[in-house]
């Protein structure tokens, strides 16, 4: 009975341990392979992962697992809080990241600034309440502010700080930077502002910019895999290209040719054909999704037909 109690307690030991195995080589990423991290949960998250969709970077990811391999490239997929990417990045730890402006600097790392994205635009301010009136916002130097963005913020209020032979003090809080004012724990606060809506139920304003921001592609500058980063690169331009572009196509009379080429000149240049009926002309070109109902009218008016737009799948320019 003995023997058999140690042999199911080692059995046991033996199962306990292939599966943490198991799960530390599923969580890690194979030898060579590209590491990408992108943010693990929030709005960027959902944007990023629809981006990467439409770029052809496919992968699945395991429940409660923070890597996933991607299916026809060698590049593993590392889901980090979008505060800590940047870090990550500049350190070398991964070879390319998304993550915001603000992270970036915050961080006070050297990465390679890739590309804009073009999504998670907002700006990163100095905010006071409105019931004091403050329009100057040196008037704040040597004041109490509270931000998620120590650095920054030190940074930003030294000059002033150095002018006027003060210190302001600036208290880090990892989230509801709002509320300091409202419970008498800072004279301002810095924190980002996208559409202004909290900002303003908080009873704060805009005293002044510290940060223009948006979501950007980063890269090691020693990263082994140059040629990865430009591919998935190349991938995400060619995606938001159709994604910001519709093509247009239609027939227009010889006499009214260059007419039309005023309204829909293309992203480069237009695609012109000759039709069997030697007086018309086919174009094709792309056109800005905000701007497609307009051109299409002014076309109709000017007298072309067989007006078709062809929404863009992926495009490589």
């Amino acid at each position: 009975l003995n023997k058999i109690v140690h042999t199911l307690h080692t059995t046991k030991l033996f199962i306990i341990h292939l599966l943490h195995t198991m799960a530390s080589t599923a969580n890690s990423s194979p030898p060579g392979f590209c590491k990408f991290a992108i943010p693990k949960k929030g709005r960027l998250y959902e944007k990023v992962t629809e981006l990467l969709k439409g770029a052809g970077i496919k992968y699945r990811r395991e429940p409660r697992l923070d890597v996933a391999i991607c299916k026809d490239l060698p590049i593993t997929l590392v889901f980090l809080p979008a505060s800590d990417i940047a870090k990550y990045v500049g350190e070398g730890n991964v070879d390319l990241g998304i993550t915001g402006t603000d992270i970036v600097e915050e961080s006070n790392v050297k990465v390679d600034h890739v590309m804009d994205l073009g999504f998670g635009k907002c700006k990163l301010c100095v905010q006071a309440p409105v019931s004091k009136g403050i329009t100057d916002v040196s008037s704040l130097a040597g004041g109490r502010i509270v931000t998620s963005f120590p650095f920054l913020t030190e940074r930003y209020f030294r000059v002033f700080d150095e002018k006027m032979g003060v210190k302001t003090k600036v208290t880090e809080v990892s989230g509801s930077v709002e509320a300091a004012c409202g419970l008498g724990l800072a004279d301002a606060v810095v924190d980002l502002v996208e559409t202004g809506t909290t900002m303003r139920a908080a009873g704060l304003e805009v005293v002044a910019d510290v940060l223009t921001t948006e979501s950007i592609l980063i890269s090691n500058p020693h990263s082994e895999h140059k040629e990865i980063v430009q591919l998935v690169k190349r991938r995400i331009e060619g995606q938001i290209t159709a994604q910001k572009y519709v093509m247009v196509s239609y027939n227009i009379p010889n006499i009214k040719l260059e007419a039309a080429l005023t309204i829909t000149p293309g992203k480069k240049s237009p695609t012109i054909t000759p039709l069997y009926d030697q007086d018309y002309m086919a174009v094709s070109c792309l056109v800005e999704n905000n701007e497609v109902a307009q051109k299409m009218d002014e076309l109709h008016e000017l007298g072309a037909t067989d007006i078709l737009t062809f929404q863009l799948a992926n495009t490589r320019m």
